[in-house]
């Protein structure tokens, strides 16, 4: 799928994703996505369903099972520039699959979308990455809209928020749109998310609607509407609140939609033979690709060499200092010193 499914499917047509696969798109889908430790599911409508929209988003399951990234993307534009964008997008993707550290992965996005400045092009997006052995999840934000976070233990729905919210503010240019300007600082927030816990991660529109009233339904209305839903049915959800929304907004949708739920599963990370095989012939596919193709030397998988990510693959125990690790790597970029 190059630049995304070719049709829309039905959601409860769950797509079970393979070692270092990448799905997603910009074409209308209602999907769901089965990965080890993460299920999704994916609604997205272009404002013209027989093309491409500006809205991507991409999901990738690494060789191990252990890391699940998200990206949910808006592009300012249409058409043949957006479907490069696409495909670009999920070259990184594929570049980035095996590293758990998502921070490199964003810096080199905006780098793709600096590039394409010159076509008038910029981005928000929202990266976010679920390191599957204990449930840690690192969320990044471009400038785009705050993803909702359900926690089961306090049964109750927020906003997720990332570095400061103003932006100008920062001390240097920090969580912008990306393309915007050159290097710029990306911040994480890392939480555990629970068993129960989900997270939803949308375009634009959805806040952008329109209430009888005149107003713009807002990360307030949006919130109203999800704590009347049953967060004990995901694979229900996004339609519900899409019902609920047009219960609520009079108008009609006037521009590209997208919504991607995600809920932590039992699947274990385990892979058997067969499974190891497979993405050890990916692997090597890869690298073939990259040793005889120009684009192919993007797209290899390399591993980020770290014991949490390597050693882990052997030893569970080492599965634990992903976050140890995550929080070392923030605090030498904040203080190089240390």
């Amino acid at each position: 799928m190059p630049g995304g499914a070719s049709s829309a499917t039905r959601a409860d047509a769950s797509h079970l994703m393979q070692c270092m696969e990448v799905w997603g798109g910009n074409v209308a889908t209602n999907n769901g996505v089965v990965m080890p430790g993460v299920d999704a599911w994916v609604y997205a409508r272009p404002l013209e369903p027989d093309k491409g929209g500006g809205d991507l988003y991409y999901v990738s399951s690494c060789a191990t099972g252990r890391i699940t990234r998200l990206l949910v993307a808006d592009v300012s534009g249409h058409g043949p520039s957006v479907a490069e964008v696409a495909v670009d997008l999920r070259d990184l993707m594929r570049r980035y699959i095996n590293f758990h550290d998502q921070r490199r992965f964003v810096e080199r996005v905006n780098a793709e979308f600096e590039l394409a400045r010159g076509d008038g092009l910029f981005a928000t997006a929202v990266v976010a990455t679920l390191w599957g052995p204990t449930g840690d999840a690192s969320i990044s934000n471009a400038g785009h809209p705050r993803p909702m976070r359900y926690s089961a233990r306090d049964e109750s729905w927020s906003r997720v928020v990332v570095g400061d919210d103003d932006h100008l503010d920062a001390p240097e240019l920090s969580n912008l749109p990306l393309g915007v300007v050159g290097p710029a600082r990306y911040d994480e927030e890392q939480f555990r998310l629970g068993p129960e816990d989900l997270l939803l991660f949308y375009t634009d529109s959805l806040i952008e609607r329109r209430l009888p009233d005149g107003s713009m339904l807002g990360e307030a209305g949006v919130l109203r509407l999800l704590e009347d839903l049953d967060p004990q049915s995901p694979q229900t959800l996004i339609d519900n609140l899409r019902r609920a929304l047009e219960n609520a907004s009079p108008d009609r949708q006037a521009d590209d939609l997208t919504l991607l739920l995600i809920r932590r599963n039992a699947l274990a990370q385990r892979r058997g033979v067969r499974d190891a095989l497979r993405a050890m012939a990916t692997f090597v596919g890869d690298l073939w690709r990259g040793l005889t193709t120009r684009r192919g030397r993007r797209t290899i998988g390399w591993p980020q060499i770290s014991l949490a990510n390597v050693g882990g693959a052997f030893l569970s125990r080492f599965n634990r200092r992903y976050r140890r690790a995550a929080s070392r790597a923030e605090s030498h970029e904040r203080d190089p010193a240390r």
